[in-house]
This record gives C-alpha cells, sequence and structure tokens, in this order.
C-alpha cells in the first residue's frame, strides 16, 4: 500500500507528470534542462524530484555540481512502469506536454546546454 500511495502522490500533480514524460523521451537529462523547461524556481525542481526519487519513478546521478534524472526502469517496482506508459497514453497529445517537448528539443540544442555537461 504505501508504494501505491507513493506513486499516486507523485502522479498527482501536472509538473511531476510533465517531468515524467520529459525523461520518458530522454535517456537522461539534467537538473538545469528540467529548470529551463518547466521555468520554475529550482527548489521547486528539486522538491518534484525528490517526491518522485521516493516514489522510485525516477533515480539520478551526480555529475560535478549537477544532478542527472532518468526514468528507473531497473530494480523498480512493476507498478512504476505502468504508471509511467499509463500516464504516456493519456496525456500524450495535451497541448502542454507537446511544447514542454518543443522546448526541451531547443534547451538540448542550445550551447547552453553544455554548462551542466549533457
Amino acid at each position: 500500500m504505501f508504494e501505491f500511495m507513493n506513486i499516486t502522490k507523485a502522479l498527482a500533480d501536472e509538473n511531476r507528470v510533465r517531468i515524467l514524460l520529459a525523461l520518458n523521451g530522454h535517456d537522461e537529462l539534467c537538473v538545469c534542462q528540467l529548470i529551463d523547461m518547466l521555468q520554475l524556481a529550482p527548489s521547486t525542481v528539486s522538491k518534484h524530484l525528490f517526491i518522485l526519487r521516493n516514489a522510485r519513478l525516477v533515480r539520478g546521478r551526480k555529475q560535478g555540481r549537477w544532478m542527472h534524472y532518468r526514468l528507473n526502469t531497473n530494480g523498480s517496482p512493476p507498478a512504476v512502469a505502468g504508471a509511467v506508459e499509463w500516464m504516456t497514453r493519456s496525456v500524450a497529445e495535451d497541448p502542454l506536454i507537446q511544447q514542454d517537448d518543443a522546448r526541451l528539443r531547443e534547451i538540448l540544442t542550445e550551447a547552453t546546454a553544455l554548462k551542466c555537461g549533457a
């Protein structure tokens, strides 16, 4: 029950869903790229990532001064893969998600993306 509640809590916020969908389309993203995509304060994005980590939906690794995140596909409970799959099917066509995808493509091609070592 604890695992289920953590996953549903993590999916209950629009910005966390946006983060998960961005990660679903990429192998790994730097927190600076997520901050740029979401246009939120770093502390807010960090709080969202903390909740996603607690639900075991994402995992992070530190590289220099930046954290890089990816979907937790190895060692995660089966419910995690199902939740991400369901979420992707449910909102992939949403205009905000499509806007995020376009913005993230811009971010990844900008020279400033190099600042985090991505």
